[in-house]
């Protein structure tokens, strides 16, 4: 087993047999201090050549095609295709072998698939893209009954280090007064800790979709990841979701 399939996170949720997923870590690449080894991001400073050296890494373990993306915080989802890098924080695809790919160092991605393991899909989302709709745009492109999908919440920033202002919590609360709860006092009154997590699972309750797992990580206190809150100048892990050759 090489160091890389040692070091991958692999989601513990009941999806239907057809569907494969893993997180990426730190560990199991080649680039160099401070991206130190596996980063996938090549937005970040790191050397061109060692980007390019991990994610040949991540497609030779799995003989998967990662569809890249340009992630801009916003609400598109883009058609999986491994040969364009579309301007999305998500993309959703029914073909086999290519993998939906968002990469991420303290914000949430949501790895989704239905019972019946056709369809899946992968979502960047921080909290300007979840309070402008990243989750339910994402569910409208894969055009399923809420009672049809699984959710898997992936390593994002934890409701201890998840410090915001009070402009987050009214960007949610405007539409969702529900997610208040989501939010308690900080350390001073103009700041509030934020739980990403209970904030996605809200949004997607909102859309008839419980069956949720995952969650309950923090990327800035597990150092197997990346965390920008903790090292400003780092990398980026990637979550995927692919469906398997029948």
């Amino acid at each position: 087993m090489s160091e890389l399939a040692r070091e991958l996170l692999i989601p513990n949720w009941p999806a239907p047999a057809g569907v494969r997923a893993c997180v990426t870590t730190r560990a199991g690449g080649v680039s160099l201090p401070p991206y130190e080894s596996f980063n996938l991001g090549d937005h970040v400073g790191d050397a061109p050549d060692a980007v390019a050296e991990n994610r040949r890494r991540l497609t030779a373990e799995f003989g998967i095609q990662p569809a890249w993306l340009k992630q801009v915080h916003g609400v598109v989802v883009a058609d999986a295709d491994p040969g364009v890098i579309a301007e999305a924080d998500a993309s959703w695809t029914a073909t086999p072998g290519i993998a939906c790919t968002v990469m991420t160092a303290d914000c949430l991605p949501l790895l989704f698939c239905n019972r019946d393991g056709t369809r899946v899909a992968a979502a960047h989302a921080g909290w300007r893209g979840l309070a402008n709709g990243v989750i339910e745009a994402t569910l409208d492109r894969l055009a399923l009954p809420p009672e049809d999908v699984l959710v898997w919440l992936g390593p994002a920033i934890g409701p201890q280090a998840f410090e915001v202002g009070l402009e987050v919590r009214d960007a949610f609360t405007t539409v969702h007064p529900e997610t208040a709860q989501a939010f308690v006092p900080g350390a001073s009154t103009d700041k509030l800790m934020a739980d990403i997590y209970m904030l996605a699972r809200l949004r997607l309750a909102a859309r008839g979709v419980t069956a949720v797992y995952g969650g309950g990580y923090c990327t800035v206190s597990d150092q197997r990841f990346y965390s920008y809150r903790r090292t400003p100048q780092g990398g980026r892990f990637a979550s995927l979701i692919w469906l398997a050759p029948r």
